[in-house]
Parts: structure tokens; sequence; C-alpha cells
């Protein structure tokens, strides 16, 4: 169960790693940077309860680098828990803060009524997948965030140079389609 923000009386919930949050255009930022979901007069409440019943993974879809990530994600993922969407997409722009949205600098995973962005997001993810990867993800969860942070930093500023970046988003397949959202 999310914690409400303790700083104002806003309600909105923040991580259990912070004790206040910074209000946004439609939601509230915590100190550590996992925001709650924002709520967009676009969408309604009963579709945007729907999208949040599953673990969402939202990626750069330009980035070559990142679609490599959602393949092997996918590939893992034998139980077909997790969703997709381009940050470039709809869904995100419900749902993700537009300054995340621009920057294109990282992974946002909504899991359980919370954003998670950079190490974190992937360290939750495998967990999400469990199994081995599971394993994988709890023991880089004993790393320190703003030591794995950096890591994830240095990665992400040279993973158009290395990996390349594509002109469109990627398409799903046929059979990829029911688990990605716009």
């Amino acid at each position: 169960m999310p914690l409400s923000c303790k700083s104002k009386p806003c309600g909105h919930a923040v991580s259990e790693f912070s004790h206040s949050c910074v209000k946004l255009a439609n939601g509230c930022r915590s100190a550590v940077g996992n925001l709650a979901l924002p709520l967009k007069n676009k969408m309604t409440e009963s579709s945007q309860e729907e999208i949040l019943n599953f673990p969402i993974v939202f990626f750069d879809g330009v980035c070559g680098l990142c679609n490599h990530a959602v393949k092997f994600l996918m590939s893992r993922d034998s139980r077909g828990v997790l969703k997709f969407a381009p940050l470039q997409g709809t869904t995100a722009e419900q749902l993700i803060p537009p300054d995340i949205r621009q920057n294109l600098n990282t992974f946002v995973f909504a899991d359980s009524g919370r954003l998670h962005y950079r190490s974190t997001a992937m360290v939750r993810i495998l967990m999400r997948i469990g199994g081995l990867w599971g394993l994988v993800g709890t023991l880089l969860w004993l790393i320190p965030w703003p030591l794995r942070d950096v890591g994830y930093r240095c990665v992400s500023r040279i993973r158009y140079r290395m990996f390349g970046k594509h002109d469109s988003c990627r398409l799903p397949s046929p059979e990829e389609r029911n688990r990605f959202f716009d």
C-alpha cells in the first residue's frame, strides 16, 4: 500500500523512501524520483484502472539498446506478466510526466501504482519476472541506488552511439501485440 505525502495534505502516493513530494502537472514526485501516477483529464478513471492492472515497462521506442532490452524481457517473461509501451506513445503521454517523456533517458516501470526509474526500474522488472532473474534483481537491489544509477546513467549516455537510434518506434509483431500499449 502506497504511503501518502506527509509534507502537504495532498494525499498523493509517494515512495517508501521519501517523506515529501513535489507537485507536478498532475502528480507528485518524491525526493528519490519515484512518482505517483498522474491522472490526466484525457484518460477516464476506468481506462486508467484497466491499464494499471498490468505492470508496464515504458521504454525509448527509437533506442536500439532499449529495443534489445524489450526483446530480452519478453523472452524471459514466460508468464507474460509484463506489458510494454514506448515513452513516445499515447499511454506514456497519459501516465508519465512530460519531463520524463521528453528526456528519454530512462526506463520507467509502472507497478502497483508507482513509477520507478533508471536502475530501480530495471531491478524491479527483473524481480517481477521471477526465477533466476528475480534472484539477480534481488542481488542488484542490495547495491545502493545512487551507485546503481551511476552505472545506469553512463550506459544511457552512450546507448545511441553503441546500439543505434531508429527512425521510428518498434512495431510489435502480431503475436506480441497483446503485450503492447500504444
